[in-house]
């Protein structure tokens, strides 16, 4: 529940989207004006491997849930802002357009249709001129105009782009410092410091602390070792690859609108700076750790929990995808851009997702421990709403009702704490390609780096 009157003081844990767009949203509240405001990451700014941070992500309001494509609208229209000091400015966004495909009868089918309903929708008559149905495979070629494409039926809308994903991270980072009402510090928070069900800041992992009245937890993939979130959240690992371009490759294709298969998750982004990125959005890699219980019970005697927790090129400079994950870059890229389908990756990464079972966003206070908020759950969609969800998660936290128009009021209900918990952790929200269950481990013993 929201405090009575506002804390003195906010620590947030996480400086990605949520959690530095949070941050920057409580300097502008009045109701947060004699509040000190702390944003701690476990490393300077930009984090290299935070999922936030990479080449590119897609910028979109085809959604097939109406209250998330009207929030993505809203979105949208900051993202196209372009002012040299504004978001969309100075090559961060660009709306190239979106060729949402599907292979019929496969998962992901459904997905798209309602996707194609809600942007017609929120595009009104506008749409007319912007979207439009692609009927077969050589419809879909024609639309992506790269020699190939993926599926065999979806749509094309011209009004959705994509971001330099670490120049808005930057963008976003200039403008929170600027308000000077913010103290940024560098340090891994190992445990939430707790006084009975009482959460009194972060304990870091020199053994200094910082104490504040609310805690505000937005680590990404990384909330289980702080929380035990078994149920409703989990770690999964998703696959990039990324080639070198020539500078004649990057004109032409620098031109083609981003293509995303929601059967099989595979999808190309337009190649910035001679670098083009091929990935999948799917169930992903777990990467099950025993971890000391982050919030025992007294009526229980687990002293330690199995998570999956993120592994990055940080923990292991050699790490690179598995040999599935790469395999299956290579059979996408040879559909969707067949002239560079036996171009050798120049390197690779995985971006680590905060799953929920939904897809939807966790933002909500904890139940069980006073002074605890929890923002996270991304499930591999958040990026986008990276100029609004600070908003939006300042009013859950103050317990605001207003501000929410129609749809999106149903979001207020999509990310509250669960009371009920799953067996397993697999985000079953239509959108996601590959075979659930993979384990990372056991992916990389047969075989990583072809």
């Amino acid at each position: 529940m929201p405090p009575t009157s506002p804390p003195t003081s906010i620590l947030v844990l996480g400086s990605g989207v949520f959690g530095l767009s949070t941050a920057l949203a409580l300097t502008a509240r009045p109701s947060f004006t004699n509040t000190r405001i702390t944003l701690l990451d476990r490393n300077p700014f930009p984090s290299p491997d935070g999922s936030s941070i990479d080449t590119s992500r897609i910028i979109r309001a085809d959604y097939s849930d109406p209250s998330y494509a009207s929030l993505a609208a809203s979105a949208q229209s900051l993202w196209r802002q372009q002012g040299p000091s504004e978001l969309g400015g100075e090559g961060r966004y660009s709306e190239c357009g979106l060729v949402l495909v599907a292979d019929k009868g496969q998962q992901g089918e459904r997905y798209v249709q309602e996707s194609l309903e809600n942007v017609r929708k929120i595009s009104g008559q506008e749409g007319e001129g912007t979207i439009r149905e692609l009927k077969n495979r050589k419809e879909i070629d024609e639309a992506v105009g790269t020699g190939g494409g993926s599926g065999d039926w979806g749509y094309v809308n011209t009004s959705s782009g994509w971001a330099d994903a670490e120049e808005g991270m930057k963008w976003m980072r200039r403008r929170a410092e600027a308000t000077n009402g913010i103290s940024f510090v560098v340090g891994e928070a190992t445990c939430l410091l707790k006084n009975g069900n009482k959460i009194l800041g972060a304990t870091l992992k020199d053994g200094s602390t910082l104490k504040a009245e609310l805690t505000i937890v937005a680590t990404g993939a990384w909330t289980g070792k702080l929380i035990d979130l078994r149920g409703r959240a989990t770690a999964t690992g998703q696959v990039l690859c990324y080639l070198d371009l020539t500078e004649q490759e990057q004109e032409r294709l620098g031109k083609m609108p981003v293509l995303l298969n929601m059967s099989t998750g595979m999808f190309i982004i337009p190649p910035k700076n001679r670098v083009l990125k091929i990935a999948r959005h799917s169930y992903g890699y777990a990467n099950p750790v025993s971890i000391p219980h982050p919030s025992p019970s007294p009526s229980s005697s687990e002293e330690r929990i199995e998570v999956s927790v993120p592994r990055t090129a940080l923990d292991d400079k050699q790490l690179w995808v598995p040999r599935e994950g790469e395999l299956a870059c290579r059979q996408a890229l040879r559909e969707m851009i067949p002239e560079l389908g036996e171009r050798r990756f120049s390197k690779s990464k995985i971006c680590w997702y905060t799953d929920t079972p939904s897809g939807d966003f966790l933002i909500d206070y904890h139940p069980e421990h006073e002074g605890l908020f929890l923002a996270t759950g991304g499930s591999g969609h958040g990026y986008k709403f990276l100029p609004v969800i600070g908003e939006r998660i300042v009013d859950v936290v103050e317990g605001k009702q207003g501000g929410w128009e129609g749809v999106e009021r149903e979001l207020r209900g999509k990310w509250k704490w669960r009371e009920e918990k799953v067996d397993k952790v697999v985000t079953e929200d239509g959108s996601r390609g590959g075979r659930p269950g993979m384990v990372l481990d056991e992916e990389l013993r047969k075989g990583s780096k072809l």
